[in-house]
């Protein structure tokens, strides 16, 4: 067994045998008649359901979800780069937008998902909306505290040898802001499934979420806990994504 085995097996061998586990005992109780298999199937369920319906789901409804949380995350990217910046550099700025950032995630979903709706139709970009009003608020967060933070015996030292607010904010601010971005990052890309699932659910004709709420009017649970299961690992592989850019572009940043 090489190292890198070695170190997986010590970081997440634990973890594996509690899902089997885990399983198991869901498989077993569902399977005695503990719960019926209306409320809660069996994770065999599950897995025959995902194979029936593989090419529909593959095909039709993961990359309509796929689509809007890619849109939705470049979007709140983007814009939640700018706005915590420009917070960073202005004081009144800040003044004026922080308070309305923190209004805005105190509307619930379920509220103002219909809003969006009679704005943008059921087209792609009412839920892309949704996505973005989840989504952004990790990125300004984490982009604002990080460049507030960063590197403030750095900035001093800097200023008392003549350099100029925009070389520290390039040398200093934005290397030592880069953690906490990433951690906005990672929340802000798992927040993106669930607001897209959520635009789906209300309004859509194809994605995930549509075809969750299609198979739970029909009763169909074991294909509505494939579609979470899709979700779920959507989820799981972007936020390793995330991680695995910021792993490469933090080692790059401290050569």
């Amino acid at each position: 067994m090489n190292n890198a085995l070695k170190k997986w097996v010590s970081d997440y061998g634990l973890f594996v045998l509690v899902c089997i586990l885990i399983v198991s005992v869901w498989e077993w109780v569902v399977r005695s008649g503990m719960i019926p298999a209306f409320i809660l199937p069996a994770p065999s369920a599950i897995w025959s359901s995902l194979a029936d319906n593989w090419q529909l789901l593959l095909e039709v409804h993961l990359p309509a979800t796929l689509k809007e949380v890619l849109i939705g995350f470049v979007l709140s990217l983007i814009g939640g780069l700018l706005l915590g910046i420009g917070m960073h550099f202005s004081r009144v700025l800040e003044k004026i937008l922080y308070p309305f950032l923190v209004i805005s995630q105190t509307i619930p979903l379920i509220a103002i998902s219909p809003i969006f709706i009679m704005w943008f139709g059921y087209s792609i970009w009412s839920k892309i909306a949704v996505t973005i009003l989840t989504a952004f608020f990790p990125i300004v967060v984490s982009t604002y505290d990080g460049l507030k933070m960063g590197g403030t015996e750095y900035r001093e030292l800097l200023l008392t040898m003549g350099a100029s607010r925009w070389m520290i904010f390039k040398k200093v601010q934005v290397p030592m802001a880069l953690p906490s971005l990433f951690s906005g990052l990672k929340m802000s890309v798992v927040y993106c499934v669930v607001g897209a699932t959520v635009g789906e659910w209300l309004g859509a004709s194809e994605g995930l979420g549509y075809f969750s709420r299609r198979m739970s009017g029909n009763l169909q649970a074991d294909a509505v806990f494939a579609a979470i299961f899709l979700l779920s690992l959507l989820g799981i592989i972007l936020f390793l994504i995330i991680g695995l850019i910021e792993k490469q572009l933090l080692k790059h940043n401290h050569r």
